[in-house]
């Protein structure tokens, strides 16, 4: 099937940078959209970026002019540029793709989800 890795979450104070990047591996045949999600502690998991392949790039409204999404679609990668960290960003991020791959001798459609990274924005 189709899997994600997510890398570079980690510890930063208010005002700084984290750049998370994600790559997607398995029998991809198509990729329809990208992006990111994140869940804080007792919340539900909501999007920050999602890039629908060859569609405009659509931001939450919190991360608005502070982060930048950025995808390479020849390499079935995402990265997520964060600046201007604030305390409320600090949340479980999660890599998300839609993809058409194969599957048991033909082909399938579906969502998938990385195991998620960390993000701590605290003084």
């Amino acid at each position: 099937q189709v899997q994600l890795v997510e890398s570079g979450g980690g510890f930063v104070q208010p005002g700084g940078s984290l750049r998370l990047s994600c790559a997607a591996s398995g029998s991809i045949f198509r990729v329809f959209a990208m992006g990111w999600y994140r869940q804080a502690p007792g919340k539900e998991r909501t999007v920050v970026a999602y890039v629908p392949i060859g569609g405009s790039t659509t931001y939450a409204s919190p991360v608005k002019g502070r982060f930048s999404v950025s995808l390479d679609n020849t390499k079935n990668t995402v990265d997520l540029q964060m600046n201007s960290l604030k305390p409320e960003d600090t949340a479980l991020y999660y890599c998300y793709i839609e993809a058409t791959y194969s599957w048991d001798g033909g082909y399938a459609t579906n969502n998938f989800w990385g195991q998620g990274i960390q993000v701590t924005v605290s003084s």
